[in-house]
Order: C-alpha cells, then structure tokens, then sequence
C-alpha cells in the first residue's frame, strides 16, 4: 500500500502543511509577480508570491489568513513548483485540478499534495484546496502573454 493511501498519514501531512506552512513569507523585488486571493465563502485572504526567470520557477512564497486546506495545498504547491518551467508548472497543476475533481491525473506529478486527493469528496472544500494553485495558474498565463 503507498503510504499515500493512508488516512492518518494523509491527515498528518495535511496539518503538517498547515501548522508550520512552507514558504510562508513576503516576496519583495522588481521581479516579484504577485496575486491576491480570497474566498467568499472561507477565511482565505492571501497573497501569492513567484519570481520567474527565463520562465523557469526561481522561488513561490504567500502570506495571508486562510483555512487549514487553503494553508497546506498553497504550502504544497510552493515546493511542488519551484525549479519548474511555466509549462511545466501548468501540467502539474492542471493534474492537480483534475485530481480535485475526480478526473484522471498523474499522480506521479504531485508529490505530497496527493494527500489531498479525497476533498474531491467535499464540494465545498475543492475551492480551498484551488485557490492558491489557481492563482499561480493565473499568474503563469499572464506572464506567458506579456512576457
């Protein structure tokens, strides 16, 4: 059995992730590309933090209030992403997505962030689980078109 597949694992991951949260700081720089993100129906307020250069992940941090599923998946993300290239930072969270939504994926690509493969179960949960990988997607696509 993957130790991925087990619940109590994956609930310690989770809170790991939430209790002492990854790159959980302030970027500053001219080269900083930055994206607010807030949910309507949670807690989640944050500010997302990417320095691309030559369209490769140099570094992801946040800052913010957000919920434990909010906390852990931004956490994830900002280790699943770093040293990736903008397309292939699209694929994993692309993967990522349809994990969410209960579509096929490839597991291989999303590291600890599998642990969160069962919100699918939980509508209410998947914007939280989203919404830091959605802003990283929204600032990849813009940084793909200006830049």
């Amino acid at each position: 059995m993957h130790i991925f597949n087990d619940p109590m694992v994956m609930r310690q991951v989770i809170m790991d992730h939430y209790e002492h949260p990854r790159n959980r700081h302030i970027m500053e720089g001219k080269d900083i590309l930055t994206k607010h993100l807030h949910s309507s129906g949670c807690i989640d307020d944050i500010q997302l933090y990417i320095k691309i250069k030559d369209q490769r992940v140099i570094e992801v941090s946040f800052e913010g209030v957000a919920c434990t599923i909010s906390t852990a998946s931004t956490s994830m993300l900002t280790e699943i992403i770093v040293n990736k290239t903008i397309d292939e930072a699209l694929v994993i969270i692309k993967n990522y997505e349809n994990m969410l939504y209960s579509q096929p994926f490839d597991a291989s690509l999303l590291g600890e962030a599998i642990v969160l493969k069962n919100t699918s179960k939980q509508a209410s949960r998947i914007k939280c689980a989203l919404i830091g990988w959605q802003g990283a997607q929204q600032i990849f696509m813009e940084e793909e078109k200006h830049g």
